[in-house]
């Protein structure tokens, strides 16, 4: 049996400590307010985006484009909330965001053009996006899905630089760290180390190490089941149902109850699930699809949640 930690600690010690770590992870976006002008950021300026492209920008936006529902949640933590102007369908958090019709995945130039954008963010080059907003002199930013933390931290400070936040950026990259670190400073290194099964989708897609979401486990020290699945690919591999229960990992966490309303018991009732250790054991975790797959501020929610249910587990053995 795995254990975390040398012992058990009193119920009330570990409530109190719990309340702490929650209180560390509050995060409350921009709503909106009046930007204050920052004649330091230095417009024009020019960036490097995600993509790797050089993006000039030549004044402070003021009729922001957002197309990633990851980028969204970045702009208004950020303080540039009220130079949004419209966000893509997807895009869902906060909840003053100005959601759209617009897709990410499949973007409409003229649809976007219409709401007389002076800077577009998007997850991903889709559709000749950042073609059909050069041919219309808007600077368009691509910042991909993050392969760690560095690149979320990354993407943040560059958005501050981008929309003329820079100070606030980086206090919110900072708030991250040091709440991530909060989270994590309590879970022992085990000898061996816990497994986990990270679920996207109730088709078996899962989340390797070499994804933000797997270097939130490695810092948790978990080890990933998905690293080792035979021609698995890198990132985001699907894995069969035969694999899992093979593996039999000790922690489960579905990442998917809200698309494919997966719980502990749509999980239980799989062939061959309810002899999965993390299911006999009552640790199959279900987060917020959205807080558990995008790279923003609230990835500080996610390795608390991962961090509360591991401390459970140092207190239950």
């Amino acid at each position: 049996m795995h254990l975390i930690g040398a012992g058990a600690k009193p119920a009330r010690i570990l409530v109190v400590a719990l309340a702490v770590l929650i209180a560390a992870c509050d995060y409350t976006p921009d709503q909106g307010a009046t930007p204050t002008p920052n004649p330091a950021a230095g417009f024009p300026l020019t960036v490097r985006d995600g993509s790797g492209a050089s993006v000039t920008i030549k004044a402070q936006p003021q009729r922001i484009v957002s197309l990633s529902p990851t980028a969204t949640e970045m702009l208004f933590a950020i303080g540039a909330g009220s130079q949004v102007v419209a966000v893509d369908d997807q895009s869902n958090y906060p909840a003053n965001a100005p959601t759209t019709k617009l897709s990410g995945f499949q973007p409409n130039i003229e649809a976007i053009a219409a709401y007389r954008p002076d800077l577009v963010v998007a997850a991903d080059d889709t559709g000749s996006l950042v073609h059909g907003m050069t041919d219309l002199t808007v600077p368009t930013l691509i910042e991909p899905a993050a392969k760690n933390l560095d690149d979320s931290y990354a993407q943040i400070k560059q958005l501050g630089q981008a929309t003329g936040h820079v100070a606030r950026a980086q206090t919110t990259v900072t708030q991250m760290q040091t709440k991530i670190a909060q989270a994590i400073k309590p879970i022992a290194p085990l000898d061996p180390p816990l497994t986990v099964y990270h679920e996207l989708d109730d088709t078996y897609y899962s989340a390797t190490s070499s994804t933000f979401i797997g270097q939130i486990y490695k810092l948790l020290g978990l080890e990933n089941i998905a690293d080792k699945a035979k021609g698995a690919a890198s990132d985001y591999p699907q894995l069969s149902s035969e694999y899992i229960v093979s593996a039999n990992p000790d922690l489960i966490v579905l990442a998917d109850t809200r698309c494919c309303h997966q719980d502990a018991q749509t999980v239980a009732a799989r062939p061959g699930w309810n002899h999965i250790r993390a299911v006999r054991s009552g640790y199959v975790i279900g987060v917020d699809d959205d807080v558990a797959s995008r790279w923003g501020p609230r990835i500080a929610e996610f390795v608390l949640i991962i961090a509360l249910r591991l401390k459970q587990l140092e207190t239950n053995f």
